[in-house]
């Protein structure tokens, strides 16, 4: 599918999107391979401007979108929401969206994936890739 881009060098993964090195595009890579969480665009502004104030909201949109092109990020829009961004050198997991919040959990069942692979083979498929979100509600 994509390459895999690891944090190790910064500059390498700006010079292999075809982005020019800058301070402020620094900031905003360093951002998305130390988040936690899945940033939308306006999230990742805010932080990379944490970090240098000069950062702006051209620059941080670009970015975003020359990475996303070129394998480095993923995009999710859960729900139709704002699209937000996750570093696609993460090993697969899926995503548990909390519908109250916007909180969003990864997780990993290899009883879901045994499922996927099975459903598909008897249907005469084999899986290449997939994206499972599931939305929820804390029970009460």
């Amino acid at each position: 599918m994509s390459t895999k881009f690891f944090i190790n060098n910064e500059d390498q993964i700006l010079r292999d999107t075809g982005l020019r090195v800058t301070k402020q595009r620094l900031a905003i890579v360093r951002v998305l391979f130390e988040a936690e969480d899945h940033p939308d665009a306006e999230q990742v502004l805010a932080r990379a401007r944490e970090r240098d104030a000069s950062v702006s909201q051209a620059t941080t949109y670009r970015t975003l979108a020359a990475l996303a092109e070129k394998g480095v990020l993923q995009t999710h829009t859960f729900d139709g929401g704002v699209t937000r961004y996750e570093v696609s050198n993460r090993p697969h997991h899926d995503h548990l969206i909390d519908i109250e919040t916007g909180d969003v959990m990864e997780f990993v069942s290899e009883e879901i994936e045994r499922l996927q692979r099975r459903v598909a083979a008897e249907h005469g498929y084999e899986i290449v890739a997939h994206r499972l979100e599931l939305y929820c509600r804390k029970a009460s």
